[in-house]
């Protein structure tokens, strides 16, 4: 923005609003998940495996249940109903039965007084195992025994690859993938293991009704389909099992799964007591899914004018020992291979297999972001190969609506690619800076070597798009609940899970908006009042929650219109169907596999001591199209956030592994981004409104992250002439040639 604007305490759409969470999150007063208590509370504690392939022979529990202050030591004999859990399939036991699949693999719970007494009883559990040899190379995998019996993903409406330990196998054929241009460019390319990173540890609290159901207060992306996986693991019906939202501490994708939800509420109805669970970090890092790596095999084909004629493109992601949401970014690696650019033919095979690596599942723009970065380096040598412009190349093949995507389904919304590419390249970098300079700006920052005479600086530029919401025939909805009472006030129920992404704010904005008051109350968020609000991901939430809301709201004007008095009304959002897509082909069956899709381009400029491999990125500017922006000030904090994560994997983040075993689980060994890594961000905002969603509204939190790597990554080859074709970059990748 041209100028600091005001915040409003309480405003309508389109307008900055203070977030109601700011203030409490910023003082220190806002209640997280770890910071739950209840009378008579236990805590609970998870024996995890320590090999990633091991046979499970027997678990001796004796010695610790007779340790001081324990009150429940549970095994897979003890889960009451179904033994399997899974996001979009049951494949992951709630506590292993014969066999661990990954390092950190739940074995056993214990619930006891004290922390540290359930720590103590858990060192006491004496489990004796089998080691196998673990399967940790994904081009090996379809070639080794299968990890699991059958095969899960069967049934499910997939092409069903006879090769084991395939969790997805997905082809994308589109005109003529044998057609020839005038110039073709190949490479090889291939993205670390990233983790969300998300600074409060899985957290919750499980408390019995005394009538044989549960409450669970946790962090969470997705309460309802929390329960629809904890209820049947418990033998309970869904209305005996509520989720309450918890407060968050960051997400990113990796509360979508499950974490302590099964494994505390067993304890806790067990115990017939309250029981809390905390991960600590390392546990952390090991509880939850991260992004799949990849490895990507491109070709690009062109016309000596620079138009794309033909893109082929094979994906192998590794999931890791079960599935989470594995299947979804299968495709979405797939649907994006090509980027935001009308090709006429193609050929993309997409597929994901089963290792002992740590499970893998949702994380902001997956399976986006790892086609991006391959996709938009094939670009940038495309250009060079053809001496054009890089942007002007972009240009030329910019998708528009009325194109046809490779998986055959026409843009019929706003999808205003060339817009975004033009004002990102309009942005004007700052100057280079003369030397000597203060050290914190200079590559390496405050630990650096360096004193500026190897630096060289580059100029990069990235485009990358995105799906909205849920794909493939997917019944995607959100549910709102609005009460208009007497006193001249409103309350709001939906379950959209506040992950930090601010959509309460916009909740907030939207009954405003609708109902013209300011006293609007956001009830808490649980699957005791409402019906489901699906997930806090894939860009859906603000989009499925002002629709919900504004549905809500109009219909209780309506319904105090005709009646008066108090009204209680609940309203099902629903965006425009979608279909699958073909197994054999990857072509739509319906109108469209895809509901919307949402831009971002960035310019980047990078430093590069090339003597000492130490980076810096300088500054980015950024252009992304959000349709319209509820909340102005909001939207560019997402961008801002979402280009950290990108950044983090484009130079220091990556999960490393020896066997499968993780490594660097800690802040310590595993780099993030901080407030001196982080360049300033120059955002523009391109309006475009999408026709079928609510007030226009775009989701706007993965594009960023989909597209930085990418961005810093061409300006980092700018740089130094290297390839460069694997994320995080370290630095004896640019001197260790």
């Amino acid at each position: 923005m041209s100028a600091p604007a005001r915040q409003l305490e309480l405003g309508r759409i389109g307008e900055i609003v203070r977030r109601p969470d700011g203030i409490p999150k910023t003082t220190g007063e806002f209640a997280y998940a770890s910071d739950l208590q209840a009378a008579g509370m236990l805590w609970g504690h998870t024996v995890r495996s320590p090999y990633a392939h091991a046979r499970v022979l027997s678990v001796d529990i004796g010695e610790a249940l007779r340790m001081p202050g324990v009150h429940a030591v549970l095994t897979h004999d003890d889960v009451p109903g179904e033994k399997l859990y899974g996001l979009e399939f049951p494949d992951q036991p709630v506590l292993a039965v014969d066999r661990v699949r990954y390092f950190g693999e739940a074995v056993a719970l214990v619930a006891a007084e004290h922390p540290e007494q359930a720590r103590r009883a858990a060192e006491k559990i004496v489990v004796e195992y089998e080691p196998l040899e673990p399967i940790v190379d994904p081009e090996r995998a379809t070639e080794m025994e299968p990890l699991h019996d059958d095969s899960p993903a069967a049934g499910h409406g997939y092409f069903e690859d006879p090769r084991p330990n395939v969790v997805r196998h997905m082809v994308i054929r589109h005109g003529d993938p044998d057609a020839q241009g005038d110039v073709a460019v190949t490479g090889f390319y291939e993205i670390g293991t990233q983790d969300q990173a998300f600074l409060g540890p899985e957290s919750g609290l499980a408390v019995p009704d005394g009538e044989g159901g549960v409450d669970i207060y946790v962090a969470t992306q997705w309460l309802h389909v929390d329960r629809s996986q904890v209820a049947p693991c418990l033998g309970l019906p869904l209305e005996q099992v509520r989720i309450h939202l918890a407060g968050v501490g960051g997400a990113f994708g990796g509360r979508e799964d499950l974490s302590m939800q099964i494994h505390g509420a067993l304890l806790a109805l067990h115990a017939s007591r309250p029981v809390k669970m905390v991960y600590n970090r390392e546990e952390s890092f090991i509880g939850h899914v991260h992004r799949h790596p990849a490895r990507i095999w491109a070709e690009h084909r062109a016309t000596r004018e620079g138009k794309l004629v033909a893109v082929r493109m094979r994906i192998l992601l590794d999931g890791g020992a079960y599935a989470s949401s594995s299947t979804a970014v299968t495709s979405n690696a797939a649907s994006f291979a090509c980027g935001p650019y009308d090709v006429p033919n193609a050929l993309i095979e997409s597929t994901c297999v089963y290792t002992n690596n740590p499970p893998c599942g949702a994380m902001r723009g997956f399976g986006a972001v790892q086609t991006c970065f391959a996709a938009e380096a094939q670009m940038d040598k495309l250009a060079a190969e053809l001496g054009i412009d890089p942007v002007e190349l972009r240009l030329r093949n910019a998708l528009a609506p009325g194109h046809v995507l490779p998986t055959g389904q026409r843009i019929e919304g706003s999808l205003p690619v060339a817009d975004v590419i033009r004002r990102a390249a309009e942005l004007e970098p700052p100057p280079a800076e003369e030397l000597p300079r203060d050290p914190l700006r200079l590559p390496g920052g405050a630990g650096n070597t360096t004193r500026g005479e190897g630096i060289r600086r580059g100029v990069g530029f990235a485009v990358g798009f995105k799906n909205l919401c849920y794909s493939e025939g997917f019944d995607d909805y959100c549910a709102a609940r609005v009460k208009l009472l007497e006193d001249g006030s409103a309350e709001v129920h939906c379950a959209a899970a506040e992950v930090g992404q601010g959509v309460a704010g916009v909740i907030l904005q939207v009954a405003r908006t609708e109902l013209g008051i300011d006293d609007v109350r956001l009830a808490p968020h649980t699957t005791a009042t409402v019906d489901s609000a699906g997930s806090a991901s894939a860009s859906r939430m603000t989009m499925m929650a002002s629709g919900a809301v504004r549905d809500a709201c109009r219909a209780a004007l309506e319904e105090r219109e005709l009646r008066g008095g108090e009204v209680d009304i609940e309203r099902i959002y629903r965006h425009p169907r979608t279909s699958p897509l073909d197994p054999q082909t990857g072509q739509i069956t319906g109108e469209r596999a895809h509901v919307a899709f949402a831009a971002c381009a960035m310019r980047v400029v990078a430093e590069v001591d090339l003597e000492l491999g130490l980076t810096r990125v300088v500054w980015i500017g950024a252009a992304q199209d959000v349709g319209k922006a509820l909340n102005p000030q909001a939207v560019e904090g997402q961008i801002e956030g979402g280009t950290a994560q990108g950044l983090g994997l484009a130079l220091m983040e990556e999960i490393q592994t020896r066997d499968g075993l993780i490594t660097n689980a800690s802040f310590t060994d595993y780099l993030i981004p901080t407030a001196l890594d982080m360049p300033p961000v120059e955002s523009v905002l391109i309006e475009d409104p999408e026709p079928d969603a609510a007030y226009g509204a775009k989701g706007v939190g993965e594009p960023p992250t989909v597209v930085s790597t990418a961005a810093i990554l061409s300006a980092l080859r700018d740089a130094t002439g290297l390839e460069l074709n694997r994320v995080p970059v370290r630095p004896d990748d640019v001197v260790g040639l």
